[in-house]
């Protein structure tokens, strides 16, 4: 298992680009997860830590598409029908057993091995049958309906990479080519806390001047979703010495730690000194919207990330900066995530050099386009917006306005769950 360098979340200068940040990211850090085998029908989620190659082709022999009749292409009649015995039958699982001869037609069902030589189906309804004889249609083309041994997979390909993410189509195609189990990398270990006074858990009563924790249940949710194993530590007093003293005991088991809130200069601001007390804390100063200030550190070997403290900003950041994180530790070779273009529906106006990312939900245009339409609300405190939303519209560095019928990129939230 690979540890993290010493202050490998440290960076020179300002950084104003996600995009550069995640590059210089991805080079800096590894996967620091074990890796253990599991069988295939355990393996939904997880990151498979070796590449499969098939020790077989796929299929493993030349095998019919449909229900109908197996012949020779050269016995056929061009231009009037064709009438052969019927003197075998071959059915999925029961190979034909001698040698097929010309000048026959042989009985054949959908995934039944064809045998050396004939090398066209017809399906059965386009055929009939009468006292062991066929009558064949002309205008068939050679090869018609049947599948070619290897046209799926050959023997020695690589079906999946390492660093993949096994959904049910990965572990179809593991199975398909024989494996039973997979060697895939150890589920992040995640400890997730909260800190403050007035923030409770909503299992219990919040008197006046207090607040429901939110972002500590939302953290943990998205990092379920991403397959970690998560921890909740629960919420912490505004006590530096006590949060150190989590922070401590709870490094060593754990692969990485999460907060938000806390992480500024001010007077009660905890978190910031007791990381430092405990290991190393960088501020990334990224000038985006939501989010801004992001913490990124070690608790020795263990990393730290430390979320603004309004919702839609840890959420977001989360999604965008800390998600990419746990991937690379995860062994989760997809780092960026995917934008798709659709048409805006709003206009907005935002400052030049920041990147931001507008709440937004897709609905179809009276053209049948996909259109972007904002939730009336920008605050980072609005959770209502992001459950109300489908996704974000990420507007670049260079954005100022945006206009009805502009072009813009849509980032799905079920993309960054997963």
């Amino acid at each position: 298992m690979a540890q993290l360098k010493d202050d490998c979340f440290a960076f020179g200068g300002e950084l104003t680009s996600v995009a550069n940040a995640l590059s210089d990211l991805s080079e800096r850090l590894s996967p620091v997860c074990g890796r253990e085998d599991v069988s295939i029908d355990k393996a939904l989620g997880r990151i498979i830590a070796e590449d499969v190659t098939s020790p077989r082709d796929v299929p493993p022999h030349d095998n019919s598409a449909v229900d109908g009749y197996a012949v020779y292409f050269s016995d056929l009649d061009a231009v009037q029908n064709t009438s052969l015995p019927v003197s075998g039958r071959i059915a999925a699982g029961h190979p034909l057993g001698r040698l097929a001869l010309k000048g026959e037609a042989l009985r054949i069902f959908t995934g039944a091995p064809v045998p050396e030589g004939p090398d066209t189906i017809y399906m059965e309804e386009d055929c009939s049958e009468i006292d062991g004889v066929v009558t064949l249609p002309p205008g068939l083309k050679r090869g018609a309906n049947k599948r070619d041994q290897g046209e799926d997979v050959k023997t020695g390909a690589v079906v999946i990479t390492s660093g993949s993410r096994l959904r049910a189509q990965e572990i179809g195609l593991a199975a398909s080519v024989g494996r039973a189990s997979v060697n895939v990398y150890k589920r992040l270990r995640v400890a997730v806390f909260s800190t403050g006074d007035e923030v409770r858990d909503p299992s219990t009563d919040a008197p006046k001047g207090c607040i429901f924790d939110a972002n500590r249940f939302s953290v943990m949710a998205m990092l379920r979703d991403l397959g970690c194993q998560v921890t909740d530590i629960g919420i912490l007093p505004d006590e530096q010495d006590k949060i150190a003293e989590a922070l401590g005991e709870a490094a060593p088991n754990h692969d990485m730690l999460i907060t938000s809130g806390g992480i500024s200069a001010g007077e009660e601001d905890h978190v910031k000194a007791a990381v430092e007390q405990q290991g190393s804390l960088n501020f990334w100063r990224l000038s985006i919207k939501p989010g801004r200030p992001i913490a990124l550190g070690q608790v020795g070997t263990t990393s730290f990330i430390g979320l603004p403290g309004n919702p839609v900003a840890a959420m977001v950041t989360f999604m965008v900066i800390a998600r990419p994180v746990i991937n690379i530790l995860s062994g989760n070779r997809t780092v960026m995530r995917p934008l798709y273009p659709v048409t805006s529906g709003f206009e907005y106006t935002k400052k030049k050099g920041r990147r931001e990312w507008v709440r937004v939900r897709l609905e179809i245009g009276d053209d049948g386009a996909l259109m972007a339409m904002k939730h009336y609300s920008s605050g980072a405190g609005i959770l209502t917006s992001m459950v109300d939303a489908s996704g974000l519209v990420e507007l670049g560095e260079t954005v100022e306005t945006v206009s009805v019928g502009q072009t813009v990129d849509y980032l799905a939230f079920n993309e960054v769950t997963r």
